[in-house]
Parts: structure tokens; C-alpha cells; sequence
């Protein structure tokens, strides 16, 4: 992105950024439903302020590893519409995980007397992320070769 530098020092966006609208649009579309989702899970699934906080656990570690699907679906399999990554993998799934949720767990977690319990969550969030994306990417490479050959 360029950036034009006016008189007075005062940085303004070139015509660089028109050319993104769309896909600004359905980045901010897709992160509206993925919020909206993540949400809901929390409404449905409540956790208590000293409790551990599985369900912002499991939403990171589901939303890695749809992430992983998506990934593989669309650099390995087919060519999907150009804007179909920034709404559904940054939009959707950058709206449902919630990692900045996490951290604020953790402390949370350290405020009411269980620093333990917090820096347990943030590993098990850290390797929950990671695994789940693994997982599910090599999964999806092994079911569409299976399906290719």
C-alpha cells in the first residue's frame, strides 16, 4: 500500500486502497459472521470468571483446524473465487478464533489466584492451535489424494 505524504506532514491514503475495496468488504462480511459465531459459543457455553475457559479453547483449536481444511482446499485442490480466502479464511475464521480472548483468559485466570491454571491454558492453547492446523491440513491432503488416484 502506498502512502501519500501531503503538505504539512499529514499522511492521507493514495488511490492504492480503492482498488481493495472489495476485498475489504467481505473481510469485514466474513469477520462480522465469525464474531458473530464465537459469540455465540461463548452465550452457549459460558465459562466462570476462576473456571477454565474451554470453550475460547475449543474455538481456537476448531477454527485452526478448519483453517487447515480451507488451506489445503484452495492451494491444492481448486482455484476458488480471488475473494473467497480474504472473507472466509482471514474474515470468518480470523473473526470466530479468538486469541487476544485468550491471553485476556490467562490473565484472568492469574487475577483470581491460579497462575498455574493460566499458564497451563496458554500452552494448551498454543499446542491446541498448532496441532489442530496440522492435523486437519494433513488429514485433507490424505482423503483428496485417496480421492484423486
Amino acid at each position: 500500500m502506498r502512502w501519500r505524504v501531503r503538505s504539512g506532514g499529514a499522511v492521507r491514503p493514495g488511490s492504492v486502497l480503492r482498488g481493495q475495496g472489495p476485498a475489504v468488504a467481505v473481510v469485514s462480511l466474513g469477520g462480522v459472521l465469525g464474531a458473530l459465531a464465537r459469540y455465540g459459543a461463548a452465550l452457549r457455553w459460558p465459562t466462570a470468571a476462576d473456571a477454565f475457559p474451554w470453550t475460547t479453547l475449543a474455538v481456537n483449536a476448531v477454527g485452526c483446524a478448519v483453517i487447515g481444511v480451507f488451506l489445503v482446499a484452495v492451494t491444492e485442490v481448486w482455484s476458488p473465487h480471488p475473494l473467497l480466502r480474504p472473507f472466509f479464511g482471514t474474515g470468518v475464521l480470523g473473526g470466530f478464533t479468538t486469541f487476544s480472548t485468550a491471553t485476556v483468559d490467562v490473565q484472568r485466570l492469574i487475577d483470581h489466584g491460579a497462575p498455574a491454571r493460566g499458564l497451563f491454558y496458554l500452552a494448551a492453547t498454543l499446542l491446541a492451535a498448532l496441532v489442530s492446523v496440522r492435523v486437519a491440513a494433513g488429514t485433507t491432503r490424505r482423503l483428496v489424494g485417496r480421492r484423486v488416484v
